[in-house]
């Protein structure tokens, strides 16, 4: 067994957590929306359509905002076809994943739907196939109480009350081949300043979101944050970053150090972005929204699940429908303290996606919900990390892996919460062998004590949730955890994820 140590003092802080950063993603791609939040015929389902089981898994996991549409879908999507009379909706070809939208669930019943999840809506606009004019016409539907032709067409359709939608997305991997309407890094720059100052002539408390790179692997990576940056730093609040990870090889060290890579792209993209705030002579110091993020192993789909034929466009087809293991959960609980760790420039987040594609929650048609692997430390991070981010230098042993080269064996973050007087520290272990005992001084923190404390961990690391074995990975309390004299002990079991509440 090997040892860490660390000091949990309220003094050393990153920055408060927005709780922004604990959002997610819905786009309409396989069974997110049908099948996944939405199937009229379920047992459980409301007058809407929608379960109720999904809803009540969704409200546990803590969810604060929801990125919809999408998404690649965004970029081939008319926004007219989801408002009005369901009946009257058109069906349409989805050409991001050869599937047929039928444009049952829109905006109206979408955002029904987040208020009854508590969450909150966080929109993106056509910047592939469409352009300014389009987003300024979804801008009035959704933010001018009435008076206006698109503003009163929306209390036709059902809400005399705005949706007040703050938060809009100005496309969605413009960087991309793949993407319809792929612009160069200088023709995007300039459509999204464009499309970026329009909306704020109509709402000026908008809070804009422009595109950053889909991935640090391309590669157009860093100039195309530089190069859109100069076109639109006065005019946004957040350049996005998007990251998926998966174990390649068998390779279970390298994949456990994942959030080493996150940590490096979020710094590297934080970096350009102060270049051009010293180039632009600008006041203002640009936030991130990390709003695509998660376990993803995108060689099962490019191998299995694409969909092609000029006559085959199904209707929420299983795509993405990745199951996670108690591995694939320890990273996501991982990454998850990386964007925590930079509290101060990432201010939003979501991870993707929220139901049964690469998800945390699953369903099958007419059948049960589950918590997948990857439910648990977000759930439980999003509840007890509370207040501010605070700086956790540890005193661990190091280990050297293929991808990232020598990596801290255990990470950990922790926060503190003023008003409460609670902290909370995040522990991963990500050796795959040996135990680990961590010593946490929390003699800063008061005359506290263990108020909870939760360990993702299996013998097996490649369990998982299905829908034969829903319950076979939960989470347990640690085998050792001890307070004694300002000192926490917590036992970390190879390959595991710790949470402990201080209060």
């Amino acid at each position: 067994m090997h040892s860490a140590r660390l000091t949990i003092d309220p003094r050393f802080r990153v920055g408060s957590i927005d709780r922004r950063v604990f959002g997610s993603f819905v786009e309409h791609l396989g069974r997110c929306v049908y099948d996944g939040i939405y199937e009229p015929t379920h047992p459980t389902a409301d007058e809407e359509g929608f379960r109720t089981d999904v809803l009540d898994l969704v409200r546990e996991l803590g969810v604060s905002t929801v990125r919809y549409p999408g998404g690649n879908f965004v970029s081939g999507f008319r926004w007219e076809d989801s408002v009005g009379p369901r009946e009257e909706r058109p069906r349409r070809l989805d050409l991001a994943w050869h599937s047929t939208e039928t444009n049952e669930v829109g905006l109206h019943e979408f955002a029904r739907w987040l208020e009854r999840a508590s969450s909150e809506l966080m929109l993106a606009v056509n910047l592939g196939t469409r352009g300014t004019q389009e987003a300024l016409d979804l801008l009035e539907y959704c933010n001018v109480t009435s008076g206006t032709a698109l503003s009163d067409l929306r209390g036709e359709h059902g809400s005399k009350q705005a949706f007040g939608v703050r938060m809009w997305c100005l496309g969605n991997e413009m960087d991309g081949p793949w993407q319809l309407g792929h612009r160069s890094a200088d023709d995007y720059g300039k459509l999204a300043s464009q499309t970026a100052k329009a909306m704020r002539q109509l709402d000026p408390e908008v809070e804009l979101v422009v595109c950053g790179s889909s991935s640090a692997a391309m590669p157009t990576f860093g100039e195309w944050e530089r190069v859109v940056l100069e076109h639109t730093y006065e005019d946004v609040d957040y350049i996005s970053c998007h990251a998926y990870y998966e174990e390649r090889d068998g390779d279970l060290a390298s994949f456990l150090a994942s959030s080493v890579d996150m940590d490096r792209f979020i710094r590297t993209v934080a970096a350009t972005a102060d270049h051009v705030k010293a180039l632009t002579r600008s006041e203002k110091t640009l936030a991130i929204s990390f709003d695509e993020w998660n376990v993803w192993y995108l060689d099962h789909f490019r191998s299995v699940e694409q969909i092609t034929g000029i006559d085959t466009w199904p209707v929420a087809p299983r795509l993405l429908e990745n199951v996670y293991t108690v591995a694939d959960a320890v990273v996501v609980g991982s990454l998850m303290m990386s964007l925590l760790r930079h509290a101060d420039r990432v201010r939003a987040a979501s991870l993707a996606q929220l139901v049964n594609v690469i998800a945390p929650i699953m369903t099958e048609p007419g059948g049960p919900v589950w918590r997948q692997t990857t439910y648990f430390p977000f759930a439980l991070t999003s509840r007890l990390a509370r207040g501010v981010a605070l700086q956790v230098p540890v005193e661990t042993t190091r280990h050297r892996t293929a991808t990232y080269g020598e990596v801290d064996t255990v990470d950990a973050l922790a926060t503190h919460d003023a008003e409460t007087g609670q902290g909370a520290v995040f522990l991963v272990n990500r050796s795959t062998t040996e135990s680990c005992s961590v010593e946490v001084d929390v003699r800063s923190l008061g005359a506290v004590a263990v108020l909870e404390a939760h360990q993702l961990h299996d013998a097996d690391p490649h369990a998982r949730n299905t829908l034969e074995q829903p319950e076979r990975v939960t989470t347990a309390a640690p085998r050792v955890v001890d307070l004694v004299d300002g000192v926490l002990t917590v036992e970390l079991p190879p390959v595991s994820w710790t949470a402990v509440s201080l209060g």
